[in-house]
């Protein structure tokens, strides 16, 4: 379906079914948060990986801190605190130490130990490690060192026993089955982690694809739905009961499609008028035209009273005329090309009081509060959309108008236009700037103050009622600066 209004041209064509494909599961938003969601989750548990690590490498050589003490105290059971080589051997293998003794020899203690356990050919210590003086930062380094370091290296541990903590000993134990112990630690964390990323992702995903991705697919589902043929009012969405972001996206998806829905319709029937008015327009003036040279025949007549009503049968013929005219006009007209020009604004309203019908012999006038203004816009769009409104308060049954000049928002420039009439009556306020829906005269199509308000926002501006509160009527026109200053640019570059 075409609907065309003026230069505007509005097509509606059948959309390919390709289009209401899901993407590919790859590019997915539900893929895409899965993947987010284990990323998120390992990368947490690898921020508490290395402290788990240190943590794992302490508790291991506090393990061989304790089973030190106890192999010492099996030794202080013994007379003369002396056992054979062979039992010796035993005792360090049970340990998995080389060595293992009180942490001071030198200072006499009931509460130390006297013995010690030692191989035949205890290896070189190539490494001390005094666990009472390690600090958080000195454990993690220590871990990450042990795990990426190569070799078998010896190193002896110093500190206080865990189930005796009145005891310090030193233990000597190999390094390689420390690092096996957490490569082994840390191959059994990242399956945890993996399995509790897997399982968290899991969860997330049900729970956004039930809260969020369902919905999200039923929107866009409708809005594709809805522009194949917006004018099928069963296509419109109908909201849920949610009263989350979700839901709120419905409701105002739901007003947003009846909304255009309507304006398509009212569209519709405007260029059904216009392609209407536009057949009969030529026949329609030929008649009007016949009737007003008949009027005029009439009007020359001698008989007073034939003479007397001549001229409201002309009047209702120009009229008839003017309203053929201006609905024919406003169907085929856009938005009013611009000539921007720099000019005062008194003269202006000068011509405008001129050009106001008169009722009973009174002419309406017009106080010109402008103060001088120079303003930039077009002349003549600008007469018709004062002229429209000075006039429309005229035939309302106002004496006095008022135009003044402002300065208005952001440096721009705001006009008023302000009448004693009796006020809009509530209709035409609910109405205003609505096409045919608007007047508050009888036989008007309220196509002035439409026309008006295109004027007003082809410069950048706007046109709003400020007051009708049954005593007067007051607009505003606002002009942004940035018309002016362009228009004051280029007369400045001209002259020069």
């Amino acid at each position: 379906m075409t609907v065309r209004r003026g230069p505007v041209m509005l097509e509606w064509r059948p959309m390919n079914r390709s289009i209401f494909s899901l993407p590919p599961l790859a590019r997915s938003l539900s893929a895409r948060l899965l993947v987010l969601t284990v990323a998120f989750v390992m990368i947490s548990e690898v921020l508490i990986f290395v402290p788990s690590l240190a943590r794992f490498r302490v508790s291991y050589l506090e393990d061989k801190l304790a089973a030190g003490t106890l192999a010492l105290l099996a030794l202080e059971a013994t007379p003369d605190n002396m056992v054979s080589q062979e039992l010796a051997d035993q005792l360090l293998h049970n340990v998995g130490a080389f060595s293992a003794m009180p942490e001071d020899m030198g200072r006499v203690s009931s509460s130390k130990l006297k013995g010690v356990l030692a191989l035949e050919m205890p290896p070189e210590v190539q490494r001390v490690v005094d666990l009472r003086e390690e600090s958080m930062f000195d454990q993690m380094r220590g871990a990450i060192m042990i795990l990426f370091r190569r070799g078998d290296r010896v190193m002896m541990v110093i500190g206080q026993s865990p189930r005796e903590p009145q005891i310090e000993l030193d233990v000597t134990l190999p390094e390689k089955p420390l690092r096996e112990a957490m490569i082994a630690f840390a191959r059994n964390l990242f399956e945890i982690s993996l399995i509790i990323s897997a399982i968290t992702a899991a969860l997330v995903y049900v729970t956004l694809q039930w809260l969020l991705v369902r919905p999200m697919l039923q929107l866009t589902e409708n809005m594709t739905l809805f522009r194949q043929n917006p004018e099928d009012a069963s296509r419109v969405i109908k909201p849920g009961r949610r009263r989350d972001e979700i839901g709120t996206a419905q409701r105002e998806l739901a007003h947003m499609q009846e909304a255009v829905r309507q304006a398509i319709s009212q569209n519709a029937r405007l260029a059904a008028l216009g392609t209407a008015v536009s057949k009969v327009n030529h026949d329609l003036r030929n008649m009007l035209s016949t009737a007003l040279i008949v009027s005029d025949r009439i009007a020359e007549t001698g008989s007073p009273e034939i003479r007397k009503m001549a001229p409201a049968l002309v009047n209702a013929i120009e009229r008839a005329t003017k309203l053929c005219t201006g609905t024919l006009a406003y169907t085929r007209e856009g938005a009013p090309p611009l000539t921007l020009v720099r000019f005062p604004l008194s003269p202006l309203i000068d011509e405008i009081e001129a050009a106001l019908p008169t009722r009973d012999d009174h002419r309406v006038t017009i106080e010109d509060e402008s103060h001088g203004a120079t303003i930039g816009a077009d002349r003549d769009q600008l007469y018709r959309l004062l002229l429209n409104l000075t006039r429309n308060a005229a035939e309302s049954g106002a004496e006095h108008i008022w135009i003044r000049a402002m300065a208005g928002p952001v440096r721009g420039i705001a006009i008023e236009i302000e009448d004693d009439g009796p006020g809009l009556p509530p209709k035409a306020r609910d109405n205003l700037f609505k096409p045919f829906a608007g007047s508050a005269r009888p036989g008007g199509t309220g196509l002035g103050l439409a026309i008006g308000r295109e004027i007003a926002r082809a410069h950048g501006g706007e046109l709003v009622l400020v007051d009708s509160a049954g005593s007067g009527t007051k607009f505003r026109l606002t002009l942004p600066q940035g018309w002016i200053e362009a228009v004051v640019t280029r007369d400045l570059a001209d002259a020069d």
